[in-house]
Formats: C-alpha cells, structure tokens, sequence
C-alpha cells in the first residue's frame, strides 16, 4: 500500500521569515552564542509526530526539544 503524500507547509499565510543571520558562518568562540533550530516529522502507526529540535553550535549539543501531534508555535517555543 503506498501511502498518501502529506503536506506540512501551508502557503496560504503571509508570515515573517526571519533574516539568515549566520550566513553559513558556523564558528563560536563560547557556548550559547549560536543555536541552531530544525523541525521533522515521525511517521508512526497512529500519524505523524513532529520534532523539533535545538542545538548548540559550540560543542554540536541538543541543548532542547519537543514533539507534537501539530506543528504549531507551541512546539518550538517548548523545544
């Protein structure tokens, strides 16, 4: 059985996206200069979980994270 594409995007907003502050400049001289944020998805029997996640540049630490049935800003904001 092949299973139905699911969109996690929804274009239909006209949100803020935020400046790329780092430009791919990944160097830190102390912790908790830079952190980077990702989300994914989990695919289960019962549906997707979302995981988001953050991560110290300085040392490559998971410094916090979260998961949810919904990606929502209260995902992040608990990561």
């Amino acid at each position: 059985m092949v299973k139905k594409y699911k969109a996690t995007t929804n274009v239909k907003y006209n949100l803020l996206v935020s400046d790329n502050l780092l430009n791919q400049n990944f160097v830190t001289l102390k912790p908790c200069e830079k952190w980077l944020t990702d989300i994914t998805y989990i695919p289960t029997d019962e549906g997707c979980l979302y995981l988001a996640g953050v991560m110290d540049l300085h040392g490559s630490i998971i410094v916090g994270w979260a998961m949810d049935r919904r990606m929502k800003t209260k995902l992040i904001s608990s990561a």
